[in-house]
């Protein structure tokens, strides 16, 4: 009987990417994971976040239905995945539809980021994922045919391929781009996730859907999130990056905020917003930064190392699409391996096959991200310009604005899997037109030499 050769997937980092991708492999008779987590505990970093459409189909293809059940996942009763609202008036001046059809457990939703990650994790055996494991370095060992993982703690592992989930600071990732370092593009965001007993229980009038509040110079974000009894709040405030007295400027992610400039910045605004925010009790700082794409996600001399989420597509924010584009990017990567790998199949493992894989990832999800960190880069040109025109913006300006704002439906509601069936399409007609090997020439032994020409040898 012949052993069927196992693949061995290290994924470095137990964040929404790393645990979907993980889920993602995780019935395969042939593919062994293990995840690779810096923490010394699973314990998710952060506030609120929202899942358009195409995260919560992914969710279900994954088989984590628990995450879309109303206990986690809140939904606006009204079916708009967004109401914008006047920072004055507190009137609707817009909302967001969905472009396509959408059943409910699809319609946009917002977690507490804790919640989500618990209900990825429970679909994932403990045994597979390491804590506190920070990720060193990687190389190729050739004897082996190997690589080799080295961690801060000393250790190693060893796999046939890496998957790098680590995050908008990814190590994997400025490993092997050292340029691909993010840079602080001015945003700062303060937020805050609470019970709304007591807190916000004598306001009358609160929100009860996720609404964005818009004013001429920031905006400000409410809504319920799933889970129980907790409500986020989401304040902002943008600076020029390139300032040396920018407010802000070295702000660590998730430091500790103060709710007393929170209030300050806002102290304008509608007596709702102010009875809001006045009765936020705590708060915290996410300064939003951001790099360039990447020419490549396919890493390393054997092609073996690639990237997914934050890692892969440093955006710092992309209307709110980060968490479903992590898991659409897990998906893709699990979905890769599976076809060049397929259950029942002896196929070698080695660097063509690993390659082959990540470049079919590749190709199914680089054009899409490409093209939302293009866009969110103008988003933020924009903001900096408005920041630096000495006019004030009228309320004609801002309502036109608020109309008129980009349509992020492509991101939300795009189609992984048709994507990955295109590529795959693709492949097979490049391989149906290649032109055919010229056929090895057929040694021919030459003649004896003839006496005569013997002696001229």
């Amino acid at each position: 009987m012949t052993d069927t050769p196992q693949l061995d997937v290290a994924i470095i980092g137990a964040g929404i990417a790393g645990l979907a991708a993980a889920i993602g492999l995780k019935d395969h008779p042939r593919i062994n994971v293990q995840i690779y987590e810096r923490a010394a505990e699973l314990r998710e970093i952060g506030a609120s976040i929202a899942l358009g459409p195409n995260g919560l189909r992914t969710l279900e293809r994954l088989g984590v239905d628990n995450a879309l059940d109303d206990a986690v996942a809140f939904r606006n009763k009204s079916g708009h995945p967004m109401i914008y609202r006047h920072w004055k008036t507190n009137e609707v001046v817009s909302v967001d539809t969905h472009a396509g059809p959408v059943e409910y457990r699809h319609q946009t939703s917002r977690f507490y980021r804790a919640h989500l990650q618990q209900a990825l994790a429970k679909h994932v055996d403990p045994s597979r994922i390491h804590l506190a494991k920070a990720f060193q370095s990687v190389d190729f060992d050739e004897q082996s045919q190997k690589l080799t993982i080295a961690f801060a703690d000393g250790t190693t592992a060893t796999a046939d391929v890496l998957l790098g989930a680590d995050g908008i600071h990814s190590p994997v990732r400025t490993s092997f781009v050292p340029t691909a370092r993010t840079a602080w593009t001015g945003w700062v965001t303060f937020r805050s996730v609470f019970p709304r007993s007591p807190h916000l229980a004598r306001i009358p009038d609160l929100p009860d859907e996720a609404c964005h509040f818009w004013g001429p110079e920031r905006t400000l974000f409410v809504s319920p999130l799933g889970g129980g009894d907790l409500y986020t709040v989401v304040g902002s405030y943008q600076s020029d990056p390139g300032a040396a007295d920018a407010p802000w400027k070295g702000a660590a992610w998730n430091a500790e905020g103060d709710v007393g400039v929170l209030r300050a910045y806002y102290r304008d605004w509608s007596p709702l917003v102010r009875s809001i925010i006045d009765a936020t009790p705590h708060t915290r700082i996410y300064p939003n930064v951001a790099a360039e794409g990447l020419d490549t996600w396919v890493l390393g001399g054997e092609g073996r190392v690639t990237l997914a989420g934050d890692a892969a597509h440093a955006h710092g924010g992309a209307f709110a699409a980060g968490g479903s584009l992590a898991l659409d990017d897990a998906w893709a990567f699990a979905a890769a391996l599976r076809h060049v790998f397929p259950e029942g199949s002896a196929s070698p493992v080695g660097s063509q096959q690993i390659s082959r894989a990540l470049r079919i990832y590749e190709r199914t999800r680089k054009a899409h991200t490409d093209r939302v960190i293009r866009v969110v880069h103008e988003g933020n040109a924009k903001k900096l310009a408005r920041l630096k025109t000495a006019a004030a913006e009228t309320d004609a300006e801002l309502r036109a604005r608020m109309k008129n704002r980009y349509d992020p439906t492509w991101i939300h509601e795009h189609d992984v899997v048709t994507a990955f069936a295109q590529v795959l399409k693709d492949e097979g007609a490049d391989a149906a037109t290649a032109p055919a090997p010229a056929p090895a020439p057929v040694p021919v032994q030459a003649p004896a030499p003839a006496p005569a020409e013997q002696a001229k040898l």
